[in-house]
C-alpha cells in the first residue's frame, strides 16, 4: 500500500509538469513554429520531448540505456519500432530527429499536443480507409526520405502490451522498398515502465536496442517484415 501510494504521488507531480510545461511550448510552436524551416522547427518542437524523458526519470525513475548507436544510418532511413508506451514515441523523436512520425490523424485533434505535433508535417493516415492510408505513407513517406527526414513507423499500428505479440503490418517495409532505403529495426521495454493507458510509472531502465540497418531494395515486404518482426520478438523476450 505504501510503495503504490508513492509511485502515485510521483504519477501526480510527473503530470503536473508534463501538463504545465506542454502548455506555453505548445502554443508558442503553432504561433512561431510554422515561420521556422523544417529542420529547424524539428530542433525547437522537440525541446518538450527531451524535457519530458527527462522528467519522467527525476519523478518517476523511469530511465534508459541504447544499445547499437554504431547501426544508426548517417542518412534517411525508415525506423521500425514495436509500439507499447507513450515513452517511445517521445523519446524517438528526440533521439532520431530529424523524424517524421507516421500517426492516425485523430491524434492531430489533441489540444496543444496534437496542434504542436501538426507543426511537424505527420504522416496522418486514416485507418478507416486502408487502402487510402497504405497510399498515403507510400507517398508522403518517401517525399520525406526524398527531404532527408526519417520515417518512423509503428508495424503493430497500436500500443501493445509487454508480452503481447501482433503480427507486423508491412506497410514500412513497402515504403523502405519503394523509396530504395534502409530500414532502421528499434526494440524497447517501454510497457514495463510507462505502461500504456495507466497512470502510475514503475521505476526501472528502458532498454532501447538498435538493430543492424536492412537495405530494403529488391526484398519482398512480406519476407523483410517478417525478418524485423523476428528480431524484435528475440530481442523482447531477453528484455521483458
Amino acid at each position: 500500500m505504501t510503495t503504490s501510494i508513492f509511485l502515485f504521488c510521483r504519477a501526480i507531480i510527473f503530470y503536473l509538469g508534463y501538463s504545465l510545461s506542454l502548455i506555453p511550448h505548445a502554443t508558442l510552436c503553432v504561433l512561431f513554429g510554422w515561420m521556422l524551416p523544417i529542420k529547424t522547427r524539428y530542433r525547437y518542437v522537440v525541446m518538450w520531448n527531451t524535457f519530458v524523458v527527462w522528467w519522467v526519470n527525476v519523478t518517476c525513475g523511469v530511465s534508459y540505456r541504447v544499445t547499437g548507436v554504431e547501426n544508426i544510418p548517417s542518412h534517411p532511413f525508415v525506423l521500425l519500432s514495436n509500439h507499447q508506451s507513450p515513452w517511445e514515441t517521445i523519446f524517438l523523436y528526440t533521439y532520431f530527429s530529424p523524424l517524421c512520425a507516421t500517426l492516425k490523424r485523430e491524434l492531430l485533434r489533441i489540444p496543444f499536443f496534437g496542434w504542436a505535433l501538426a507543426t511537424l508535417n505527420p504522416i496522418a493516415i486514416d485507418r478507416s480507409k486502408r487502402i487510402g492510408a497504405r497510399q498515403t505513407l507510400l507517398v508522403e513517406g518517401k517525399k520525406r526520405l526524398y527531404d532527408g527526414i526519417s520515417v518512423l513507423v509503428f508495424p503493430e499500428g497500436t500500443r501493445i502490451a509487454p508480452g503481447v505479440e501482433k503480427k507486423y503490418s508491412s506497410g514500412g517495409a513497402e515504403l523502405a522498398i519503394t523509396a530504395e532505403a534502409i530500414i532502421l529495426p528499434v526494440a524497447h521495454n517501454a510497457g514495463l515502465f510507462w505502461p500504456s493507458h495507466k497512470f502510475l510509472k514503475r521505476p526501472g531502465i528502458v532498454d532501447v536496442i538498435i538493430g543492424k540497418p536492412v537495405p530494403a531494395k529488391g526484398r519482398d515486404a512480406r519476407e523483410l517484415t517478417e525478418e524485423i518482426q523476428t528480431w524484435t520478438r528475440e530481442v523482447l523476450r531477453t528484455n521483458e
